[in-house]
């Protein structure tokens, strides 16, 4: 049964990726659709009511008003976590946020990462939740999603847009609809929408149990959709308010891929050649089949060193997963949602087998699998790009890439940002592990294997953890929130320089010597280049912590 779900999940995928595509191009195009009567007027409010301006941003003022808005943001949720006691819609008298806490926090909201170094339930009050953080869970993912359309743009050679228009239509016409309906559907499935206050049950043995609850459902539509992740509860998805049985969480997982497995559509359509979109939805596909292949048979194994000892391992590894939901279900979601980038979780990752935990790892370390709204898009064309760049060498020819020639300009911001992601890992991590070695609650391969997932989770806007380390301390909500921020915005800045430099080239002709990018000989060259430096940045890293970590574990 649990292979059945599984591939009725995956086939539910493939269908909608398509159809969903279709209607983001739309959205974002303006072409006109059936709900342009619903959206059009409230659209023209939020442009009034904005002082907003439809007219084309070039590059840089599109980098600057998504840079300086969202600074703006991250400072007023940041005051009001650190209001929250004084404000309204608290009744259960949830103190202030500690400042560097607020600072983490605010950042991970706003950078789309929903890395949480506190408890949901006990940390924030209705207000904070409703007002801060779904507030940043729609404008999050609509930033991204606005920047990726503008990419796409400027590569068919059309103008960038206008970055309010395009983050004001992300939320009206694609998150805040499927957001709703899907909330709806979550409360038909037992998720709770409330704003009473905790309640206190008596228990059998006479005792009182405070039961936290709240407006979970309209949290954990656009948690998933917006591939934020963050949870409403502390246990996140693992919690059987957040995740009350089948439906709930194959829905969830659902609305974690919709948008982002939909974006190479919109990518085909957008550059006018719907086979180059289909080459790279094919190509991240079998990425991810790969790493589901992986952790379903590294958690479906066990224990080696647990089997040694006679351990009735037929269920497969059971540890850190909730029995409702068992391996299968625990394992595709790990996948699922950091293929997605989203970051949240139905059981716990630090209890993963080691291999099973390293797949995780891999995707938020390659960020090519899917990814999350707009910011996964953005790094596999990026990886595009190197791909042609790499297959142009080798031929002797001057790489072209939708008929503009790549050229030392753009180049050199390509590996800038290639650098970026390791470094924002694998220096946080060394001065974790050798400056602050006291930060570090557990020892050893899995120890290494903790701090470097905090990083790799905060640098790739994931968020979800190892929970065993104990990261709501000044050096852990500093770092990761510097982290969080850089991985952002660094990548931003400079892929639309990327995007802005080649739209300003003349586009030339297509010739026999062309590096085609709409076969399959280029998904290979892609799926190598991506694999290859991926392989040659973190896979010492990765030997020395979950591999050597599963080989202390043979018998």
């Amino acid at each position: 049964m649990a292979w059945i779900s599984i591939g009725i999940m995956l086939l539910l995928v493939a269908l909608l990726a398509r159809p969903t595509g279709m209607y983001v191009y739309k959205a974002f195009n303006g072409e006109q659709t059936r709900l342009d009567k619903w959206f059009g007027p409230l659209e023209r409010v939020i442009y009034r009511l904005g002082g907003i301006s439809p007219k084309q941003q070039t590059w840089k003022t599109y980098a600057a008003s998504v840079v300086i808005s969202n600074g703006m943001m991250t400072l007023l949720v940041y005051l009001v976590f650190r209001l929250q006691a004084y404000l309204p819609l608290n009744p259960s008298g949830i103190a202030n946020m500690e400042p560097r806490l607020a600072f983490n926090t605010a950042i991970s909201f706003m950078a789309n990462t929903n890395l949480q170094h506190y408890s949901g339930e006990s940390g924030l009050s209705y207000l904070a939740q409703m007002i801060a953080i779904v507030f940043m869970m729609f404008v999050s993912p609509a930033t991204a999603l606005a920047v990726v359309i503008a990419m796409m743009r400027g590569l068919a050679g059309k103008p960038l847009g206008n970055f309010f228009v395009d983050l004001t239509r992300s939320i009206t016409r694609i998150l805040l609809p499927i957001a709703f309906v899907s909330a709806l559907v979550f409360v038909a499935l037992g998720v709770p929408q409330t704003l009473e206050p905790t309640a206190v049950a008596q228990t059998l043995q006479g005792g009182e149990q405070s039961i936290a609850r709240g407006p979970m459902a309209s949290f954990l539509a656009i948690k998933e959709l917006g591939n934020n992740g963050g949870g409403f509860m502390g246990a996140n998805s693992a919690h059987p308010f957040e995740n009350p049985g089948a439906l709930s969480n194959m829905l969830q997982m659902l609305l974690m891929l919709l948008i982002t497995t939909s974006l190479p559509f919109v990518y085909g359509k957008m550059v006018g050649n719907a086979k180059q979109g289909r080459v790279l939805f094919v190509s991240m596909a079998v990425l991810f089949i790969v790493m589901l292949s992986t952790s379903l048979t590294a958690e479906y194994s066990g224990n080696p060193a647990l089997n040694a000892l006679g351990a009735d391992s037929g269920q497969g590894s059971m540890e850190g997963k909730e029995t409702r939901l068992g391996v299968a279900q625990t394992a595709l979601y790990s996948v699922v949602t950091t293929a997605s980038e989203t970051g949240a979780v139905n059981g716990m990752h630090d209890s993963l087998t080691p291999i099973g935990g390293m797949v995780p790892l891999v995707n938020m370390m390659l960020n090519t699998v899917f990814g999350g709204v707009g910011a996964g898009f953005m790094n596999v064309l990026l990886y595009a790009m190197v791909a042609v760049f790499l297959s142009g060498l080798m031929v002797g020819r001057t790489p072209e890439f939708l008929g503009k020639k790549l050229e030392g300009k753009e180049m050199m911001l390509i590996a800038v940002t290639l650098l970026v992601h390791p470094v924002l890992i694998l220096v946080p991590s060394a001065i974790a592990l050798f400056v602050y070695p006291e930060t570090v609650s557990n020892p050893g391969f899995h120890g290494l294997t903790q701090v470097l997932y905090e990083f790799t989770s905060a640098a790739a806007n994931n968020g979800s953890g190892f929970e065993g380390l104990g990261d709501n301390t000044p050096f852990w909500n500093i770092s990761t929130g510097l982290v969080m921020y850089l991985g952002r915005y660094i990548s931003v800045i400079t892929l639309l320089a990327v995007v802005g430099s080649l739209a300003a080239k003349r586009k030339v002709p297509e010739t026999t010597g062309t590096f085609r990018t709409d076969t399959g000989l280029f998904a290979v060259v892609f799926l190598g280049t991506a694999l290859i430096v991926g392989a040659l940045t973190f896979f010492p890293s990765l030997v020395l912590g979950p591999i050597a970590e599963q080989l202390t574990l043979k018998p």
